[in-house]
């Protein structure tokens, strides 16, 4: 498991307790996690951090009643910037979003501004929140990105615990700019020990990264204990390190757990992350 110097934060968390549902509005279940915890073991500061980038969530099970009681069901897309002082935790924002199920509001837009402003204040910046009902969701392509899959290269490994040291570049290489996809990333989470399953992208330009080598070391994350947002993050620093490539994109789209996926984007260039799904989520 990873080291944190501030464990009692992790231990105020309601992931890893038996928890009630609770289906009438209770913002109190929201939790952040400072960001601090894990930046800290990487050297980051809010002052300079390396990389751009927000976390886009993406809710399937959102529901609540209109004036009448009727049921009314949404998909939600919700992005924190990167610079949020706390992410959210994941069980919390669950179980916040099941307090919707018996709550009545008055229609979808005042559902979509009370999500911002509870989400806003628990992530300790400007939270966007954006609500489609089913029949009118926003398309999000699947993969649409035309990026070269590193999972069939012949290799050996034996050792499952993180080793940022499998990082290296092709030396004989000139520049080249480059879209990798893994979808064999999975980690484990920090506190329960549940299984995470993703796909990542690394986009880069500068030295040819040994592919080889990426995925081995893509793989030693097989064992090891972070949250999404952290796990994309020391990705991000590790190839930055040890490969200094000049551009640098890491964007990871996670399968889904209790109507939730979770997909941590972190680029040396300003943007926002594409609109795109795994076959997975």
């Amino acid at each position: 498991m990873s080291h944190y110097n501030n464990a009692s934060e992790l231990d105020k968390l309601t992931l890893g307790k038996t928890t009630q549902y609770i289906s009438q509005y209770q913002p109190s279940l929201l939790q952040g996690v400072p960001r601090s915890l894990n930046r800290e073991a990487l050297n980051l500061t809010p002052e300079d951090l390396p990389f751009h980038g927000e976390d886009i969530w993406y809710g399937y099970e959102l529901s609540w009643l209109n004036k009448k009681g009727k049921p009314v069901v949404a998909v939600a897309e919700f992005r924190f910037p990167c610079t949020s002082p706390n992410i959210v935790e994941s069980k919390s924002f669950k179980l916040y979003l099941n307090s919707f199920n018996q709550s009545k509001f008055a229609d979808i837009n005042a559902v979509q501004t009370v999500l911002c402003q509870d989400l806003s204040k628990t992530s300790g910046a400007q939270a966007q929140v954006k609500l489609f009902k089913v029949d009118n969701c926003a398309p999000l392509e699947i993969n649409h990105l035309s990026a070269q899959c590193i999972d069939e290269l012949d290799i050996a490994i034996n050792e499952y615990t993180l080793n940022r040291q499998h990082l290296s570049v092709e030396t004989d290489e000139k520049m080249v700019d480059e879209l990798l996809v893994s979808h064999l990333l999975k980690s484990n989470c920090l506190i329960t020990n549940q299984p995470d399953w993703a796909s990542i992208y690394i986009k880069y330009s500068g030295n040819k990264i040994n592919h080889k080598s990426l995925l081995k070391y893509l793989i030693s994350f097989r064992q090891h204990n972070e949250f999404h947002e952290q796990c994309v993050e020391r990705i991000f620093c590790d190839i930055q390190h040890f490969c200094q490539p000049e551009k640098l994109t890491v964007y990871a789209r996670y399968t889904r757990r209790g109507g939730l996926d979770i997909n941590p984007f972190r680029s040396t260039e300003v943007g926002t992350a594409p609109l795109a799904r795994t076959l997975r989520q």
